[in-house]
């Protein structure tokens, strides 16, 4: 996932329904075979949602095996029929599922969403066809930001990489109207208080750009919604152009142009997998169609 050298200001810089009556009961996780493999694991992957939201529905009683309601830990066996809110659920697809993963370039005007009520163009449609799950995002990108827009099939993968406590650099190319000398840099980077809380530029440097339009590179280690916007205007300077151009080991490379995508190559996957604590898959992916 390396860049050729470019002027462009995106290269990264040298900065360090089928229903069924449910019994009144709960299977948990000592009660069916210790061979399978963990619902929420198997669901996460496939995209149906992360784990943290299957837990919430194995809470509200929405997931059954085998018509009996289930808790989290609970491992799937072949045979098992899973349903969620009654709808069945042909969760063995997923158990053979290769880990793909796309970094999407997305123009500004797009918005992360598969529908939008204002008929705006959507990032999931411009996306390739996957013969089993579906895409996800790997956070977000406002409509006026574009960039680098990982997506994957894997919602452990996703989840893991959009956690919190992961705290994964994403890098953003920015460019700035105004002034912007070295004490508000310092401030920028030592923290200022937004209206959610402080914050900080984890890493600021200058990039190109003479006059009142200037280049800079940035790093935030968090998903805040408009951090970066945010940060600079609260320096009194308007940010003009916002371009992410990095997210963890994965980089934009400077050939992929706008609307298009790049799919990562078995050794870019596994760099990015072991970035988070995932194990390296050995399986051969599957090629995606374009549409």
């Amino acid at each position: 996932m390396k860049n050729k050298k470019s002027s462009n200001p995106s290269r990264k810089p040298d900065i360090k329904r089928s229903h069924s009556t449910e019994k009144d009961t709960t299977i948990n996780a000592d009660s069916n075979a210790s061979k399978g493999e963990r619902i929420q694991k198997v669901l996460a992957r496939g995209g149906i949602a992360s784990r943290r939201e299957i837990e919430r529905w194995i809470g509200e009683g929405r997931l059954s095996v085998n018509g009996v309601k289930v808790v989290p830990g609970l491992l799937l066996n072949p045979g098992d029929q899973v349903q969620i809110n009654g709808r069945v659920v042909n969760w063995e697809k997923y158990t053979h599922q290769p880990t793909q993963v796309i970094v999407y370039n997305k123009p500004t005007g797009e918005v992360v969403t598969r529908r939008d009520p204002q008929g705006r163009p959507v990032v999931f449609s411009k996306l390739p066809k996957l013969d089993i799950g579906r895409w996800i995002s790997v956070g977000r990108l406002d409509i006026n930001t574009s960039g680098l827009l990982l997506l994957t099939n894997n919602g452990e993968l996703a989840n893991r990489l959009m956690h919190p406590s992961a705290e994964v650099d994403r890098e953003y190319a920015v460019r700035i109207l105004g002034e912007v000398p070295d004490e508000m840099i310092k401030l920028l980077k030592s923290g200022v208080e937004l209206e959610d809380g402080k914050a900080h530029f984890n890493d600021l440097q200058f990039f190109s750009g003479e006059g009142a339009n200037k280049w800079f590179h940035v790093v935030v280690k968090e998903g805040r919604n408009r951090l970066v916007r945010r940060l600079w205007e609260s320096q009194g300077v308007t940010v003009s152009r916002l371009m992410r151009v990095r997210y963890g080991p994965a980089v934009l490379p400077t050939n992929v142009r706008a609307k298009d995508y790049y799919e990562l190559n078995a050794k870019e996957l596994a760099i990015l997998m072991g970035f988070v604590g995932m194990e390296e898959e050995k399986a051969l992916k599957p090629a995606l169609r374009r549409k």
